[in-house]
C-alpha cells in the first residue's frame, strides 16, 4: 500500500465536494439576504415567491415538488408568506384536498422589486453570466445524478 500524500489523501477537507457546496451554499445565500431583508424575505421565502412569479396558481405539492421540499418545511413558509400579504392560500374549488397558492396583489407587485436582485447577485459574485451559466449547468447535472442514486 502505497503512503497517503497531500496529492492522493482522498479525505482531505478542501478536496471534499460536500465541503466546497455547502460554504458556496452558505455564501451565495448569504449575499441574497441584504437585498431580500427590505422585502421581509427569507431565501427560501423568495424561492416561493420565484416559483410563483413564474406561475400560478400551485397547489402546496406541486411547489413542493418544484422547490424539493416537503409539506413540512413548505407550510410555514406559506404561512409567513401569507402573513406578510404575498400569498393567499384556498381549497380548491372542486377537490377541497388540494390546497391552491395564489399571490395577492401585493404579491405581484413584488415582482418589480425582485427583478434587482438577479443584476446585484451578478455584481457582487463578480463573475460573468457564461462562467455563471457553467456553474448552473453543472450543479443541475450535479442534482440529477444524486437524485438517480
Amino acid at each position: 500500500m502505497e503512503p497517503v500524500t497531500e496529492a492522493t489523501d482522498l479525505l482531505k477537507l478542501d478536496r471534499q465536494v460536500c465541503f466546497a457546496l455547502s460554504i458556496a451554499s452558505r455564501s451565495v445565500i448569504g449575499l441574497y439576504r441584504p437585498l431580500l431583508q427590505p422585502m421581509g424575505l427569507t431565501h427560501p421565502q423568495y424561492l416561493v415567491m420565484l416559483a410563483l412569479w413564474e406561475s400560478e396558481p400551485l397547489s402546496v405539492k406541486e411547489l413542493g415538488e418544484l422547490l424539493q421540499l416537503d409539506p413540512g418545511t413548505l407550510s410555514p413558509l406559506l404561512k409567513r408568506l401569507e402573513a406578510l400579504g404575498y400569498v393567499h392560500r384556498e381549497r380548491n374549488s372542486h377537490d377541497e384536498r388540494t390546497l391552491a397558492v395564489t399571490l395577492t396583489p401585493v404579491g405581484r407587485r413584488l415582482r418589480a422589486e425582485a427583478e434587482k436582485i438577479p443584476p446585484a447577485i451578478v455584481a457582487r459574485l463578480g463573475m460573468d453570466i457564461e462562467e455563471l451559466e457553467h456553474l448552473h449547468t453543472s450543479l443541475m447535472r450535479l442534482i440529477a445524478a444524486t437524485q438517480r442514486s
